[in-house]
């Protein structure tokens, strides 16, 4: 069976359910992405609910007082994820009439908007064919595909997105994206993988070379 509907097989079974993958509106889909920045699933929901409540649109956020903000944060750390929330909601609206861009380029041009962040917007909500790529993603593809380029190099981020895209092809991006993500956070684990419920374990060369506790790796570095 072929690699991406299996992958998508499984998460149509397994997926779990939360507010933000029942839309693909652009405010609610970055709004996830930026508290779940560095933040488990489980701390997080409680954020996104209370912020979705205070500030159901763009607009009302970019209004708030940064002060007011931040202490709606508060409890998450990393306070420059929220520096840059209240900044984006006041750049779409100053720049964007209320209305995030639909363009790939556009969307990493928005503060606190990365490649990954960027990539899950434009997909889930444009069908931008642009593949998520962060550290579930890329153990979980290493793991499967035997990369043995460090997670640390510097081409290693260009590979894996490479190859997250050629699988993704142009059906279901946003689709395929979150399937990635979920893939790696509830089964391809850092430690302990469910490898007995695994739907690729016959084609994973980790898996068949006894090499899971090994993949990714990242390259030495010169103590000093």
């Amino acid at each position: 069976m072929d690699w991406t509907k299996q992958l998508l097989d499984w998460y149509s079974n397994n997926k779990r359910d939360f507010p933000w993958r029942n839309t693909r509106h652009p405010y609610s889909i970055w709004m996830s992405e930026i508290i779940l920045q560095q933040t488990r699933t489980a701390q997080g929901l409680p954020y996104y609910e209370r912020f979705m409540n205070a500030y159901p649109t763009v607009e009302k956020l970019a209004a708030a007082p940064l002060d007011e903000v931040l202490k709606l944060w508060q409890g998450l750390g990393y306070y420059s994820r929220a520096r840059n929330l209240h900044a984006t909601a006041q750049q779409v609206v100053d720049q964007y009439d209320g209305v995030f861009p639909s363009h790939f380029k556009a969307l990493k041009e928005l503060k606190g908007v990365g490649d990954y962040t960027a990539s899950a917007i434009g997909s889930i909500c444009f069908d931008l064919p642009e593949a998520v790529v962060d550290g579930n993603v890329y153990r979980l593809l290493s793991r499967c595909f035997g990369i043995f380029t460090p997670i640390d190099h510097s081409n290693a981020f260009k590979g894996c997105k490479a190859l997250a895209n050629r699988l993704m092809g142009t059906q279901q991006p946003g689709t395929f994206n979150q399937a990635l993500m979920e893939f790696g956070a509830v089964l391809c684990t850092p430690k302990n993988p469910d490898c007995g419920r695994c739907p690729f374990q016959r084609q994973c060369v980790a898996f068949n070379q006894q090499k899971i506790d090994q993949l990714p790796f990242k390259a030495k570095t010169t103590k000093v």
